[in-house]
């Protein structure tokens, strides 16, 4: 095989692996982790299960390819993280439904012992709490208006992200999400009684 026909090759797994991955976010969105079978997505993309297993050996490997994929699309290239750009985050995010569901069924998942996502998840979580507390110090520095610190506020915003997320998927008529969000951060900013 020459190095063309290599490249070539390369490129239509690195093709093939994406559409597989498209495909799993579906039938993930659809019947949960627990109910999406390497079968389902197999069918989805036109190949037989064993044709699947070739690209992803196991189950947990494309659940892993699916997270990093959905992560890949939140990333902020080459810039810290800054409020407006989480306020920018969440009205996306009520853009995407299907995303969302997702990710909040495969966390909702992950809490269960023995679970796939719950080291990806735990992972995440110690980073995003990391992120947020840094975003935070840049923006308020080492204390915000209401008297707490970045690092003992940040797992409270991240708790309102996902805590928005879910009353959104339940009821989206009656939550706005973006609307609330822009009202957690004016509060972030609010000046508590007594302090300086």
């Amino acid at each position: 095989m020459s190095y063309g026909d290599a490249m070539n090759a390369r490129v239509r797994s690195e093709e093939r692996r994406a559409e597989i991955v498209r495909a799993a976010l579906e039938v993930i969105a659809e019947r949960g982790y627990r109910g999406a079978s390497l079968g389902a997505v197999a069918e989805r993309v036109g190949l037989t299960q064993q044709g699947l297993l070739h690209y992803f050996p196991t189950k947990d490997a494309l659940l892993v390819a699916v997270l990093q994929e959905r992560d890949q699309w939140d990333a902020v290239p080459n810039t810290r993280w800054r409020m407006d750009l989480l306020a920018s985050l969440v009205e996306y995010n009520a853009m995407r439904p299907g995303i969302i569901q997702t990710f909040s069924a495969l966390l909702g998942e992950s809490v269960t012992e023995g679970h796939p996502a719950r080291a990806y998840f735990t992972g995440r979580y110690l980073q995003v709490r990391a992120n947020m507390a840094e975003m935070l110090r840049a923006e308020y520095g080492d204390r915000l208006p209401n008297g707490l610190t970045p690092e003992r506020t940040a797992p409270l915003l991240v708790a309102v992200m996902d805590g928005l997320q879910y009353q959104w998927l339940l009821d989206p008529e009656s939550v706005d999400m973006p609307g609330a969000f822009r009202d957690f951060l004016t509060l972030l900013g609010e000046r508590r009684e007594g302090t300086d």
